[in-house]
């Protein structure tokens, strides 16, 4: 049996990580890792450990702490703000804990982060994009309204689901939302609403190994319905994109397609995605197929993708005041 770490397993992605570890026909020991003992994927897994802030001091004392304790066979992020941490500790963490930590490099994480750094890229390998500007460069943003017009896409340059995202119509509006404020990229629409789209690519030794597309529909800055279909232009396009920026295992690519059938891309998360486990039921378990790859040494065959729509809801779990505090002591 494979014994797994998940961080992140109070975060929509850790969580789907989790979900995905349990659909699969591997049989795997899941530790959750949250700092909040009422984090949900922590009550999911075969056991836990309480940790620190990714932002705190002894965070990476703590994560070595753990690793010499369970010496996992792998580790999978389930939050964005550790993957720097993991990327930069990978090449050390795994030779000494003789483990596998699934993180792309450095250079890749940070392309991913910063939405400008995207754009830039993006326009480095004549891939198609919004048309992006820095909100503080004014003759390029004078420029981007001459050019392209209403309306634009505000955002900031790091962030997550569509938080501090505005979309404005008038020059009024693009000025009162970007007054104030700092670190701002200021873009083209990529597309309507309904054109909007998410890819999971598995790149592996030099190469794409598997990869889905699927047109969602947004809640709240997450996926809550996803539809698989044919669409072999945009696994084209985001094979292009994988080739180009050579991560390390699961990548997930978002982008819109605007009225002349142009695939746009406008974000870059280089993990796994909050749409993992909705892609699970599709029938691409990516999880599944990454620790097949890591650990078993197993080729990845891309998988038969059932036709169809899954549909995302809530549900509850009620917790005792004693599973509260076995947290963290298994």
């Amino acid at each position: 049996m494979m014994k797994i770490i998940v961080t992140g397993a109070g975060a929509v992605l850790g969580q789907g990580i989790i979900k995905s570890l349990r659909s699969a026909t591997l049989p795997s020991h899941i530790v959750a890792l949250d700092p909040n003992p009422l984090s949900a994927g922590l009550h999911w897994a075969d056991s836990s450990h309480l940790i620190p802030m990714a932002t705190d001091d002894d965070y990476e004392s703590r994560i070595e702490e753990i690793l010499d304790r369970e010496r996992p066979d792998a580790v999978l992020v389930g939050t964005d703000v550790e993957l720097a941490i993991f990327a930069k500790k990978r090449a050390e963490w795994e030779q000494r804990f003789k483990t596998h930590i699934l993180v792309s490099p450095e250079n890749v994480i940070e392309i991913a982060d910063d939405k400008y750094q995207t754009a830039q890229f993006l326009e480095l390998h004549n891939l198609s994009n919004p048309k992006s500007v820095k909100a503080e460069d004014a003759d390029a943003l004078r420029q981007l309204v001459e050019e392209i017009g209403f309306p634009l896409i505000v955002k900031p340059r790091r962030g997550a689901r569509a938080v501090g995202v505005s979309k404005v119509n008038t020059q009024v509006e693009l000025e009162e939302t970007i007054r104030g404020r700092h670190d701002l990229v200021v873009q083209q629409m990529a597309g309507a609403d309904d054109q909007e789209y998410t890819a999971g690519v598995l790149f592996f030794e030099d190469r794409v190994q598997a990869s889905i597309v699927l047109r969602r529909d947004l809640r709240d800055g997450n996926t809550y319905r996803a539809y698989s279909g044919d669409f072999p232009d945009y696994e084209k396009y985001v094979h292009e994109l994988a080739y180009a920026l050579k991560p390390h295992g699961p990548t997930n690519f978002q982008f819109r397609v605007d009225a002349h059938g142009v695939p746009r891309l406008f974000e870059i998360n280089a993990r796994f995605s909050g749409t993992t486990p909705m892609r699970a039921l599709f029938g691409f378990n990516e999880v599944e197929l990454c620790l097949r790859k890591l650990i078993l040494g197993e080729d990845i065959t891309p998988p038969v993708i059932q036709h169809g729509t899954v549909i995302r809801f809530l549900e509850e779990k009620f917790l005792g005041h004693d599973q509260i505090e076995a947290v963290g002591q298994s």
